[in-house]
């Protein structure tokens, strides 16, 4: 199971049940006229549910469970400031982390010795030769893996290969003739749409819960690849894996994480759309692996107060923080400053949606960029590295803001100064008050930019303010990352 947090009090949590005993899973369907509401029902206006139960019948049965076993090795650094055994992504601060430590080890506290691990999770049959699809996360490390179908058959599962980036993985089972869910289209998913998902939640197998399509192209910490389906559908740990069904019983989504203070279902879910796994399996039958693209640029949201900086119309688009050197973003042209507006006429509403269409197109693509550079519309084109190569950054931070006067005492940085820190030039910050400090600047911070033009003097930054509105986006540098910060001096 993997946990990620979102802020201090919001956790998503992968589905594994991970464990000295079991957990749970979820699973997928396909297709039929019979399984939408009843016409009768809808030509009087109501609104109707699927029959619920004849997807249930029909689909279930190449809905898997899967046990995975493997070993926690011991080190002479165990302790309570390790992350949490088979939970990638938990670190030792984590809320849940010595939950999941007594979990893990029910007579609690570290244990000096190799301990064998569990975990329970589900999959769904997607050809009949014995191909299943589940998450990365599942059986990452596991040493074991076996399947178990609804008839109590049990087979050992060769892992062909997981993708990490997308928390997809395929595995095979030596089987013929097998049931196989109908692959739908995420694409075609409408809020609102009715979802089931079929899994092994806490190890209760071929469980059914049904809900509504909540959100779509939800952008997650950590999981920059995947535009994820966002669900009310009661998901659990051991769901992991299993199918998200449409009302015609064709899997649109993979059920991964879910958003949880608790540790259980609160009403927030999210599925890996199987647009994006179909890609990935397809890739991994085929050589082992799948490949990602990359733009090499470190990224932020655009909000209000940088929009109303950079004099953008409405808060959208992805603002570039940093740019890697000899990244395909580097030579494009792109700068700090500028703002993804577009990649290939797809438009970037969120900044999560750049690395999920960055991230599913093939390395070598060449892009067009629409770009707000200084104040105007520009388009570039770049040809995509391998992600493998490097991996794109997403700049993140908690910034507040006030108002009054920029607050700020600068001066320029001595020669030795820049060799130390590594930059490449800028002012150094000697005090912070007012609307800098509360929007997070700090002294010794390196002044680079402001509203995307890079300054070198003082009276740079006092020309550079004095033309701004209401708010300026100040570009700074610190322990060698580079972050926009929002500050409202109006």
């Amino acid at each position: 199971m993997k946990t990620r947090s979102m802020t201090p009090s919001r956790l998503v949590l992968a589905l594994v049940a991970m464990g000295a005993i079991g957990g749970a899973a979820f699973s997928p369907i396909a297709q039929a006229a019979e399984l939408l509401p009843d016409s009768a029902a809808a030509s009087a206006g109501e609104i109707a549910a699927p029959d619920f139960s004849k997807i249930a019948q029909r689909y279930g049965a190449a809905v898997v469970n899967i046990s995975v076993t493997g070993i926690k090795h011991a080190s002479a650094d165990d302790n309570d400031q390790s992350p949490v055994p088979g939970m990638p992504g938990m670190g030792p601060n984590d809320p849940f982390s010595h939950f999941f430590k007594r979990f893990q080890n029910p007579n609690g506290g570290a244990t000096p010795h190799d301990t064998p691990m569990r975990g329970e999770a589900s999959g769904f049959i997607v050809s009949p030769e014995g191909l299943i699809l589940t998450n990365a996360h599942v059986v990452q490390g596991a040493k074991d893996v076996t399947v178990k179908l609804i008839d109590r058959r049990e087979f050992t599962a060769k892992v062909l290969g997981v993708d990490p980036k997308t928390d997809i993985a395929v595995l095979k089972i030596d089987a013929k003739n097998l049931p196989v869910l109908t692959m739908g289209k995420a694409s075609d998913l409408k809020v609102g749409q009715w979802v089931l998902a079929i899994g092994s939640p806490f190890g209760f197998e071929n469980s059914v819960t049904a809900g509504v399509v909540s959100a779509k192209g939800r952008s997650l910490p950590g999981d920059g690849y995947v535009p994820f389906i966002q669900t009310d559908a009661a998901v659990n740990p051991g769901n992991s894996g299993g199918p998200l069904l449409n009302a015609h019983g064709e899997v649109i989504g993979i059920n991964s994480q879910i958003y949880s203070r608790s540790g259980g279902y609160e009403g927030l879910s999210f599925a890996i759309p199987i647009d994006v796994a179909v890609q990935v399996k397809d890739q991994i039958v085929a050589t082992g692996h799948a490949s990602h693209a990359r733009l090499g640029v470190a990224i932020q949201e655009v909000n209000q107060t940088f929009a109303d900086s950079f004099k953008l119309d409405t808060p959208e688009g992805a603002l570039v923080s940093n740019v890697d050197p000899g990244s395909p973003a580097d030579k494009a042209g792109l700068k700090a400053g500028d703002v993804i507006r577009k990649v290939d006429g797809h438009t970037i509403v969120s900044s999560g949606d750049l690395p999920s269409l960055i991230g599913q197109s093939a390395p070598g693509t060449v892009v067009s960029l629409d770009v707000w550079h200084e104040g105007k519309n520009e388009q570039l084109s770049a040809k995509l590295a391998d992600a493998n190569d490097a991996t794109t950054k997403l700049a993140k931070a908690d910034l507040a803001v006030g108002p009054g006067k920029l607050g700020l005492s600068l001066r320029p940085m001595q020669p030795q100064e820049q060799r130390e820190s590594g930059a490449r030039g800028g002012l150094i910050v000697e005090e912070a008050a007012g609307p800098a400090a509360a929007a997070g600047v700090q002294a010794g911070d390196v002044l680079v930019g402001v509203n995307g033009m890079t300054v070198k003097s003082v009276d740079q930054v006092r020309e550079a303010v004095a033309k701004a509105g209401k708010s300026v986006a100040l570009l700074i540098e610190r322990d060698g990352n580079k972050i926009f910060v929002p500050v409202r001096i109006g």
